[in-house]
């Protein structure tokens, strides 16, 4: 059994794709995953599965959403290893920032630093990024909001092919903890 962490991508942040995070722990649960759980209301959850791999639990979960609820979710699907490495991995010094000044991205697939050439880092100081494991760190300290470092990373040739979704620290290590086998 292992225990993965589901990340959907734009659910419950404006729109119209609304997903009660009851009715995704009652969709997990019925797909036969046990320990559901949710965090927040935007798109996580965390459960235990004893089949599957990343990709086989993320396509397993978008075709029962679309199912479901009639609308198409990305989901990336990580495990509680891959997690804790993005944490420990980190480039920034997270102990000393705020949840809201550092986020990451994960993605579908690797990604290189050549997909963010066109970015010139200088440009948006003091703003900055640095490419992980399947994962962008990101350095923005007033905030995603007013990111527009975060602005260009989103653009369309920096995620073209990918399935991206972003967190804040807060939510990383959230995320890292419910994950973690029993001590």
């Amino acid at each position: 059994m292992t225990t993965y962490a589901a990340l959907l991508r734009g659910i419950n942040v404006g729109g119209n794709r609304k997903l009660p995070m009851a009715d995704l722990r009652t969709l997990l649960g019925g797909l036969g995953h046990r320990g559901v759980r949710t965090h927040l209301q935007s798109g996580q959850a965390v459960f235990t599965a004893d089949h599957g791999d990343e990709g086989s639990l993320a396509a397993e979960l978008t075709r029962a959403i679309e199912e479901r609820f009639g609308f198409t979710v990305d989901v990336l699907v990580r495990d509680h290893a891959y997690l804790a490495a993005v944490v420990r991995d980190c480039p920034f010094p997270a102990a000393e920032l705020e949840g809201r000044q550092l986020h990451v991205t994960y993605f579908s697939a690797a990604v290189t630093a050549d997909r963010y050439a066109n970015i010139d880092q200088v440009d948006h100081l003091p703003e900055e990024f640095r490419l992980g494991d399947r994962c962008l760190y990101l350095y923005a300290p007033d905030g995603l909001g007013r990111s527009k470092l975060a602005e260009a990373l989103s653009r369309p040739r920096a995620t073209k092919d990918l399935i991206a979704t972003s967190r804040n620290w807060n939510t990383v290590v959230k995320l890292t903890e419910l994950t973690a086998p029993p001590a």
